[in-house]
C-alpha cells in the first residue's frame, strides 16, 4: 500500500432525518425522528440534533421515546428515498475527486489522492466540505487516513467515547476502586493529542500519513466494521480497543472469530488493499434550448422542437440506444414548468418517428406569459440493435416477419397511446398455462417485448399449439341443464333458456389445473371437455366436472369452432 494514498470518509449521522427536514418550507422547532422496524417493534433510526439533545438515542423504542419527549415528531423511514438522496450527495462529492463510492446507508468514501492540493490541502478541503454541508442543512463528520477502513473509523469514532456496554463493563457500572483507572480507559477521547499529530477540524479527524496501527489503536472495536456478535465476543474476553486485538496471534484470532474479522483489521491497517470503485454514471440523454425572448405560439414551439430532436437523436445513435419514453418540458417566464410525455411502441432514434407523437400533445403545453426554455429528455431508453439489411432472396421473408425495419404498426400504436394512454392500447400475449382461459394475457401493446424485432431473431414468444381445437368465443362457465352424475354427453340439454339436441360430440379432453393453482371455479376437480354440435349447426364447448370439493355437473364455456 502506497503511503501517499489518502482516503476521505464523509459520514452523515442524521441523513434520514435531515433529508425530511430539508423538504419542509417551515422550520421545525420540535424534536424530529425517523422511525423504522426492528424485531417487530418501531424504533428510532435517525434523529435530529434537538431530539438527540433531549436524551433520545438510536434504537430506542418509539413508545419510550414519546414518553420521554411528548413533543417528538416522527416520520416513517423511506429507504428508497434515502438511497436516492445519498446518490445525489455522491454526485455532489464528485467536485472533489472522480473516485467516489457510496458506503450505504449514510456515508461516502472518496479517494482524494493527488486532489487535496487543488483546494489548498486536506484541511482546506475539509473546510469546503463543511461549508457545503452547512448550506445543504446536513450534519457531517469526516475522517482522512491512508486506508478506507481507517478513514471510516475516524469519521465515526475519532474524538468520541466508545459506546456504553450493557453487560456490566461500563465505567459507570464498575466499583469505585475501578473507576480510579477511568482516565486510562478514556484515552480515545483525547485522540487529537494521542494519535501522533492528528487534528480535529470542525468534526473532522485528519490522521498523518504513516502507521495506521497507531491511529487505530485507541479506538473501540466497533471501528473495525465488525459484526456486533464478534464485538460482543471480544468484549467478553476483556478486549475493548483495537490495540488489544492488534497484539493477538493472527491464526488463533481467525479461528475464533472468523477470517472476515481478520480481513477487516488488515484492511484498516493497510495490510490488505481495499480499493474504492466509483459508481458508474447513468446514461443520460437530454438537450435544451433557451430563447432570448419568451415564446408562446405553437409554431415557435414546433421550431424549437425541430432543433432539439436531431441533437437528441444524434446522441442516442452515438451510444446505440433508442428512446421509449420522452418528456418535453417548457419552462415558463413567470415560473413553473409545463410537461408532456409520449411513449413509443419500439425504441426509436429518428426524429421522423418521434416528432408526430410530440405534435399530438403540444396543445397541452401551457405557455403562460411565455416560454423561456425548452428541454427534451429521453427518460426511458433501451439498446437499439443495428438494422441488418436483407438481399432480394430474403426480402419477402423478412417483410413477413417485420424484420425489415417496417415500423408502421409501431407508429400506429404510439399515436393511439399518445391519445388514449399507453396502457389503454393492449394486445394478447401467450401465457405459461395449459388452462384454456389463462392461455393468453392482455399486455400493453407499446411495452410488449419488442414484438417485431424479437421475431426477427427468433426470440418472440410463440403461441403454443393446443392439443385440441379451441372455440372462437370463450366466456365464464355457464350451468347446463343435464344429469349431474353422468359423464356421457347428454342427448338433450337446457342452456340459456333453450332446449338443445346433441348431434355430434367429440372428446373428451381432460384438463386439470396446475397443482399450485387455487381458484374457486376449479375446486370441482379435473374437467372433461367435449366439442358438441347441436341440431341447427351451432358448435358448443361443454365440460363435465365430477364435483370433488364443490358441486359439479355440465357447463358451457365457449361456442364456435373453425372447420
Amino acid at each position: 500500500m502506497s503511503a501517499s494514498r489518502r482516503i476521505l470518509c464523509l459520514w452523515f449521522p442524521r441523513l434520514a432525518a435531515e433529508r425530511v427536514l430539508r423538504q419542509r418550507a417551515d422550520t421545525l422547532p420540535a424534536p424530529f425522528a425517523i422511525v423504522g422496524e426492528a424485531s417487530g417493534a418501531q424504533v428510532l433510526v435517525s434523529l435530529c440534533a434537538q431530539a438527540q439533545a433531549a436524551g433520545l438515542h438510536l434504537g430506542q423504542a418509539l413508545r419510550d421515546a414519546t414518553a420521554m419527549c411528548p413533543a417528538l415528531v416522527h416520520r416513517p423511514a423511506h429507504p428508497v428515498a434515502e438511497a436516492a438522496f445519498l446518490a445525489s450527495l455522491r454526485r455532489w462529492a464528485g467536485k472533489f475527486t472522480p473516485w467516489v463510492a457510496e458506503d450505504a446507508p449514510d456515508a461516502l468514501a472518496l479517494d482524494i489522492t493527488g486532489c487535496a492540493h487543488l483546494f489548498g490541502g486536506e484541511a482546506a478541503l475539509i473546510d469546503v466540505v463543511a461549508a457545503d454541508c452547512a448550506a445543504l442543512g446536513l450534519s457531517v463528520r469526516a475522517g482522512i487516513a491512508d486506508t478506507r477502513g481507517a478513514a471510516w473509523a475516524l469519521a465515526r469514532y475519532g474524538g468520541q467515547a466508545a459506546h456504553a456496554h450493557r453487560n456490566g463493563d461500563a465505567i459507570a457500572q464498575e466499583a469505585r476502586a475501578t473507576r480510579s483507572r477511568a482516565s486510562k480507559r478514556r484515552s480515545w477521547e483525547v485522540m487529537a493529542t494521542r494519535v501522533r499529530t492528528a487534528r480535529a477540524l470542525d468534526a473532522a479527524i485528519i490522521a498523518p500519513s504513516g502507521d495506521m496501527a497507531a491511529v487505530l489503536a485507541p479506538l473501540p472495536l466497533a471501528a473495525l466494521r465488525l459484526d456486533s456478535a464478534v464485538v460482543d465476543g471480544l468484549q467478553r474476553l476483556g478486549l475493548r480497543h483495537v490495540r488489544d486485538v492488534i497484539a493477538l496471534p493472527r491464526a488463533p484470532f481467525a479461528r475464533r472469530f472468523g477470517a472476515v474479522a481478520l480481513r477487516r483489521l488488515d484492511q484498516a491497517m493497510g495490510l490488505e488493499p481495499e480499493p474504492i470503485s466509483p459508481a458508474r454514471g447513468e446514461t443520460h440523454f437530454a438537450t435544451r434550448i433557451s430563447f432570448p425572448d419568451p415564446i408562446g405560439l405553437r409554431a415557435d414551439i414546433e421550431a424549437g422542437l425541430d432543433r432539439l430532436l436531431p441533437r437528441l437523436c444524434d446522441g442516442l445513435r452515438a451510444k446505440g440506444f433508442g428512446a421509449r419514453t420522452l418528456r418535453l418540458q417548457a419552462f415558463r417566464a413567470g415560473g413553473g414548468v409545463s410537461n408532456v410525455e409520449v411513449g413509443l411502441a419500439r425504441p426509436a432514434d429518428h426524429p421522423a418517428r418521434i416528432r408526430p407523437l410530440l405534435m399530438l400533445k403540444l396543445d397541452q403545453i401551457d405557455a403562460g406569459f411565455g416560454i423561456d426554455c425548452l428541454r427534451l429528455h429521453a427518460i426511458a431508453v433501451e439498446p437499439l440493435p443495428a438494422l441488418q439489411h436483407a438481399g432480394h432472396l430474403d426480402a419477402g421473408a423478412r417483410v413477413q416477419s417485420r424484420a425489415s425495419g417496417d415500423t408502421d404498426l409501431d407508429d400506429l400504436i404510439g399515436k393511439l397511446g399518445a391519445k388514449l394512454g399507453p396502457e389503454q392500447v393492449q394486445r394478447l400475449a401467450p401465457a405459461h398455462s395449459h388452462i384454456p382461459a389463462k392461455a393468453a394475457q392482455p399486455l400493453a401493446a407499446a411495452w410488449y417485448g419488442f414484438w417485431g424485432a424479437a421475431q426477427a431473431v427468433g426470440e418472440a414468444p410463440e403461441w403454443p399449439s393446443p392439443p385440441a381445437p379451441r372455440p372462437l368465443l370463450m366466456f365464464p362457465p355457464e350451468m347446463v341443464g343435464a344429469p349431474e352424475d353422468d359423464p356421457t354427453p347428454p342427448a338433450t340439454f337446457k342452456w340459456r333458456g333453450r332446449i338443445w339436441a346433441t348431434r355430434v360430440a367429440i372428446g373428451p379432453e381432460r384438463i386439470a389445473p396446475e397443482w399450485w393453482f387455487d381458484a374457486p371455479e376449479w375446486r370441482s376437480g379435473p374437467r372433461d371437455y367435449w366439442r358438441v354440435e347441436v341440431e341447427g349447426g351451432e358448435r358448443l364447448w361443454l365440460f363435465f366436472a365430477a364435483g370433488r370439493d364443490v358441486a359439479g355437473g355440465w357447463f358451457c364455456e365457449g361456442e364456435g369452432f373453425v372447420g
